[in-house]
């Protein structure tokens, strides 16, 4: 049976025009989406777009907070009365990464199958999921007597469920790609990606805050002091119980993003897809596995540092705050850049400032200078953030002109093309979403496989003395993974370069992708 149903646009926006559900859909679905009809968007589809957006980027806010949640814990396992070795302590910061990566493909087809609705309502209460397990499984009694490998399969169980709110950015993101017109798409994938990413920021400056509440400060100080790790699932709930009901109750579902499989396997036939996903694993690959990673990398670089700086030492989880408050806000800047001077341009000056920023980390190590290996990571934040920003923007404008290509070369209706096309760029965003994220995965294991030897070299020390003094004598175990960093930077921006910027490639293609509109 087919209902006509008007769209609730929330509290305080005007109502927008009924129309005509999907047959066989419920819900809160739009037929009459054209957002590049100015007419349109001026009058109705803004208003829209913008509840939307708002709603998505809180969800997704969450989703990002919940999937860094172990870079905070692992760094209080040791006051909570569990040790473990880097490597091991590196694996559960990997997994959730590695969890999320794989979880951003299905949740991508998920918005087309059920709805940009009723996905974002069912991703917000998946979080309910994690922070349970950690505020009851991994504070309890039960797992602080288990053997040490027990606690670490229990550990390692708790921390892959984390990995679920990785998989809300794709979903997201693909939504909000099919409300917005081309000409306000790179703002607005830049601003809902930013709303995400602060999720980062958030959980690593309150996340240690909240698991000492009720601890007196002088203990905080010592280097074993009392946490309340269930605190740190706790304070989520609320969160995510308005997340769900707000996505349930205000949030709408366009008939536009439907998309069958055959759209997702189209887009798969493109070089650019498989291009501008390997660019994403050097932008956002960056972004995410430097969160994960940058407390750890700190704690185990600088020990002599942090032994004089006491606060430092108790919010080390705040410093990888900054980096990646700095990287989220930098995000829409770079869909910015991109709109005026082109995201290809903008995406090879972001990879060469990455190159030299790493350089200047080893340089930070090597001289046993915290404030140059800070500062050096601080820039790689700001870099990733606006190359996170403007690839996400190339990614539509490509296959917009595909689509009009398209068009032309079968002669096709223009508007026809485009919407298919909008679908096969919802894809490869997807697509490109999971395969970036892999890339936080890749330095995670690059930085592990790095960890090595100075863990063994730990392990085997017999006095808790001895185990101090080999630590601080190979502090520099960083440096051959900021080599490999500094080297996938340079080719990186080598491929931008060679796709979209030598001056042959004009030649080849007469419409040029590194114009002004990509």
């Amino acid at each position: 049976m087919t209902d006509t149903i008007s769209v609730d646009c929330g509290r305080g926006l005007d109502p927008a025009p009924s129309t005509t559900a999907q047959s066989g859909r419920r819900g809160r679905w739009i037929d009459h989406w054209e957002p590049d009809d100015e007419s349109f968007w001026a009058s109705t589809g803004e208003k829209i777009a913008r509840k939307n957006l708002a709603l998505s980027m809180f969800a997704e806010h969450l989703g990002f907070s919940v999937w860094v949640l172990w870079t905070i814990v692992v760094l209080n396992l040791a006051n909570h009365g569990i040790t473990l070795s880097v490597s091991e302590l590196f694996l559960l910061t990997l997994i959730p990464n590695l969890v999320g990566s794989m979880l951003r493909i299905p949740y991508t087809f998920a918005v087309p199958r059920f709805g940009g609705r009723a996905w974002t309502t069912v991703s917000a209460a998946l979080l309910f999921i994690p922070t349970l397990l950690l505020a009851i499984v991994v504070p309890s009694g039960w797992l602080l007597h288990q053997s040490h490998s027990a606690q670490l399969w229990v550990l390692f169980a708790c921390a892959a469920t984390a990995g679920v709110g990785g998989g809300n950015f794709s979903s997201s993101m693909a939504n909000i790609s099919f409300f917005y017109p081309e000409r306000k798409k790179g703002f607005a994938l830049g601003l809902n990606a930013a709303g995400g990413n602060l999720g980062v920021a958030v959980a690593q400056l309150l996340v240690p805050l909240v698991v000492i509440i009720g601890v007196p400060s002088a203990a905080v100080k010592l280097a074993q002091h009392r946490v309340h790790l269930a605190y740190a699932g706790w304070m989520w709930i609320p969160f995510i119980v308005i997340a769900t009901l707000c996505a349930w109750r205000y949030m709408d579902s366009l008939t536009q993003a439907r998309a069958d499989t055959g759209s997702y396997v189209a887009s798969l036939r493109y070089r650019q897809t498989w291009i501008m996903s390997f660019l994403y694993i050097g932008t956002f690959g960056s972004f995410i596995g430097f969160s994960f990673a940058l407390p750890l990398v700190i704690k185990n670089t600088f020990p002599e540092f942090l032994a004089g700086h006491p606060f430092i030492s108790t919010y080390l989880a705040g410093l990888g705050f900054m980096g990646a408050l700095i990287g989220s806000l930098a995000r829409p800047a770079g869909g910015y850049l991109s709109d005026k001077v082109g995201g290809a341009r903008v995406t090879l000056a972001v990879f060469i400032g990455m190159a030299a920023a790493t350089g200047f980390a080893i340089n930070g190590v090597q001289h046993r200078s915290f404030a140059v290996f800070f500062g050096s990571y601080m820039v790689l934040f700001l870099l990733a953030g606006i190359g996170n920003g403007s690839t996400y923007k190339m990614i539509p404008s490509i296959f917009a002109l595909l689509g009009r290509e398209d068009a032309e070369k079968h002669g096709y209706a223009e508007k026809d093309a485009a919407v298919e096309f909008k679908r096969r760029a919802a894809a490869v965003i997807g697509i490109a979403g999971a395969i970036g994220a892999f890339g936080g995965v890749l330095i995670q294991v690059v930085l592990r496989q790095s960890s090595l030897h100075v863990s063994a070299l730990v392990k085997a020390a017999k006095t808790p003395a001895a185990k101090v003094a080999v630590a601080a004598a190979h502090s520099d175990w960083s440096v051959p993974a900021l080599w490999v960093f500094l080297f996938s930077y340079v080719v990186f921006a080598g491929v931008t370069w060679f796709v979209y910027l030598r001056p042959s490639f004009a030649s080849e293609r007469p419409r040029t992708l590194a114009g002004a509109s990509v």
